[in-house]
């Protein structure tokens, strides 16, 4: 028998043209489907009640419902009254016993998959189990995620290339007390437990990359793997794309490609970046430019604990909540929340139906891994009640109040962002902390200490009290509390300290938070990071 013949190039190019077009026919069914299908929703609150009602059977069949009191057949009267709000530190005794294989804790059943995550507070990494119907919740929220923007762009070509997610390694360590259970990044654990024609047909940077845990050695074999290859969408964290975007481009210089000065030279067919967990304005001008012009910016909001939602229309409206995805979301309005007094909490604790736009909101969540009613540390505010839409505005421990303002990262962010955006200045990444009275050192009134490293350090030390003083007007415009602090006397103009390139990269690498998902802290009411930043600055 002749041995076969290896496919010529042409027929090749047939065949990845005849998969694209059956995934971009795929995908514009599925389009159509996730569309009708939220359309239905209309504000959805029903949704959330049938959720919450596939919920409360299996709460009541653990050790921690029983443990609660929660009853067989019980509903949204006596899971409020058995189950008080809760953070990580409220379950972490029954992950723990999770962890050593005992089954029906939290949920029925064993869990063997655990994400670790340190998030942008300060603390011990937390573990949070991933169990199957999780994994399915990611599968549907990321994929809903998708259609939505092939949704409201009218086309699904995006599905004819393939799609680099920059995630954490997909190298999970085994437990000591549970053979076969693992703990990881949760993209890492989400990309091993992928659908299996995502991983043949879309998935990059393939699975050996995906492994690797040394960051800069990841980030070559990503620009080596993808170089030639057709990529249509990238998806990661903006400060990290960047650091992408540098990697590939200067890959394609020294293959030969002296003029590449975008990633869509590189990937002429690339027309979409998602982007989420942190706000994208301070980096959106000089993503842009590393990415080239065309490229439509996608916005989700995931978190390890669960996918919150994603755009589906124009920015600026907020992102749809996914509220028919598995999980169930409560809501704390800011201003009654307390965490130390969460247990009293009970009666300003409202569910969908009873949120109202403009209020800022502790999130909670009840999950279909059993955490139930727990404080997500993310502050979030409606911009629409139907379709539910919501914007991300900072976390319960990263604001700025050491003097009273009530200053909360958004506003941090979009300050930053539109003075950035003034002088055509890109921003790589900044750091806000008070600066406490100390009359000895000429400083009789706090102030706010703003740390900002800018691409190519194009403020100069003239412009530092320029860009101070815009930043103050700014906040102003943006926060009651802080304006009022400012004119009355009770805050200073604040200072800006300049920090040289690669600055906050060595305070990353230090506190253990370099590549993958890891987020720097926007703000803090004390000087536990100003401090290390300023440490790192002395010679």
């Amino acid at each position: 028998m002749p041995a076969p013949v290896a496919p010529t190039r042409a027929l090749a190019r047939r065949r990845r043209s005849a998969r694209s077009e059956i995934a971009r026919l795929a995908a514009s069914v599925m389009t159509l489907k996730t569309t009708r299908r939220l359309a239905k929703l209309g504000n959805g609150v029903a949704a959330q009640e049938h959720i919450l009602a596939d919920l409360l059977p299996q709460l009541a069949r653990t050790a921690f419902g029983r443990q609660a009191g929660l009853p067989v057949g019980a509903g949204y009267a006596d899971f409020r009254r058995c189950l008080v709000a809760r953070t990580y530190e409220g379950f972490a005794s029954h992950i723990e016993r999770m962890k050593t294989g005992e089954a029906d804790v939290l949920w029925p059943g064993k869990c063997r998959h655990f994400a670790v995550s340190s998030g942008t507070t300060a603390g011990p990494s937390k573990f949070l189990p991933v169990n199957d119907a999780m994994l399915a919740h990611f599968r549907r929220a990321g994929l809903d995620s998708l259609f939505l923007y092939t949704a409201r762009t009218g086309h699904t070509q995006v599905f004819g290339g393939r799609h680099l997610f920059l995630g954490g390694s997909t190298a999970l360590l085994p437990l000591d007390h549970f053979p076969g259970a693992v703990s990881g990044d949760l993209s890492g654990i989400t990309a091993l437990n992928m659908p299996g024609w995502v991983e043949r047909f879309l998935y990059e940077p393939g699975a050996g990359i995906a492994q690797m845990n040394h960051w800069p050695a990841k980030l070559e074999a990503i620009a080596a793997r993808t170089l030639d290859r057709d990529i249509t969408l990238l998806a990661g964290i903006p400060s990290w794309l960047l650091v992408l975007a540098d990697t590939v481009r200067a890959r394609a210089r020294r293959a030969g490609r002296s003029h590449t000065a975008t990633l869509r030279e590189v990937w002429p067919n690339l027309e979409c970046l998602i982007h989420g967990g942190v706000p994208v304005e301070p980096f959106e001008a000089e993503l842009r430019r590393a990415i080239g012009p065309g490229v439509n910016f996608h916005e989700v909001y995931p978190a390890s604990e669960g996918f919150i939602a994603a755009q589906d229309v124009e920015r600026g409206a907020g992102l749809r909540l996914l509220a028919d995805c598995g999980v169930f979301y409560e809501f704390i309005p800011l201003h009654e929340y307390e965490e130390s007094r969460l247990a009293e909490l009970g009666e300003k604790i409202v569910p969908l139906a009873g949120v109202q736009p403009g209020i800022n909101y502790v999130l909670l969540l009840t999950t279909p891994v059993g955490l139930s009613r727990y404080v997500l540390g993310d502050l979030v505010r409606f911009t629409s009640l139907n379709p539910p839409r919501l914007v991300y505005v900072g976390r319960t421990k990263l604001q700025l109040s050491a003097f009273g303002e009530h200053v909360i990262e958004k506003e941090l962010t979009d300050a930053l962002a539109a003075v950035a955006s003034r002088h055509d200045w890109s921003v790589v990444n900044f750091h806000v902390a008070p600066r406490f009275p100390d009359p000895a050192a000429g400083r009789p009134i706090g102030r706010h200490e703003w740390w900002v490293e800018f691409k190519s350090d194009p403020v100069g030390e003239a412009n530092c009290h320029v860009l101070a003083t815009e930043l103050d007007r700014e906040l102003s415009v943006r926060n009651d509390d802080y304006a009022a602090k400012r004119g009355g006397g009770g805050l200073a103009l604040p200072d800006l300290q300049r920090v040289p390139p690669g600055h906050f990269e060595r305070w990353l690498k230090q506190a253990g938070k370099w590549g993958g998902q890891s987020k720097m802290p926007r703000c803090r009411s004390d000087r536990i990071i100003a401090d290390q930043l300023a440490a790192l600055a002395r010679p």
